[in-house]
């Protein structure tokens, strides 16, 4: 009886590794990913957006254009982004409006964080900005 115990907890753990990561933890993960680049690259943030490829050239250069003010005003007030780290709350299914909230924590360099809500959603498999 107590091996038959032995199996089944070594079954649970094993199946529980093989589950993979949820939807929810995968487009948090991507938003991560994101965010971290807005930083550095916010032409390739602009890229991560739904529908980026089909934008007229005037609406991406001023897309373009609002996300490095973005960044400049958080350089200028904060220091800039010292870390982008996925929150304990994760994400969150919005069902009704079709896409996944992923929540982040971002940390600036003058010790302020703050948690923001991300919509994300998945197509063809990749997680994209709303």
């Amino acid at each position: 009886m107590k091996n038959l115990l032995y199996i089944a907890i070594v079954f649970v753990l094993l199946s529980a590794c093989s589950l993979g990561a949820t939807p929810e933890e995968k487009a948090a993960k991507a938003a991560q990913e994101y965010f971290t680049l807005l930083k550095d690259n916010p032409e390739a943030f602009l890229n991560a957006r739904v529908g980026a490829d089909s934008l007229p050239a005037i609406y991406r250069a001023q897309m373009k254009k609002v996300y490095e003010q973005f960044v400049s005003e958080i350089n200028e007030k904060h220091g800039g982004i010292r870390e982008v780290r996925i929150s304990d709350n994760v994400a969150r299914q919005d069902t009704v409006q079709g896409f996944t909230y992923a929540f982040l924590i971002l940390c600036f360099n003058d010790s302020i964080k703050e948690e923001v809500a991300v919509p994300m959603v998945e197509q063809d498999g990749l997680w994209l900005l709303k």
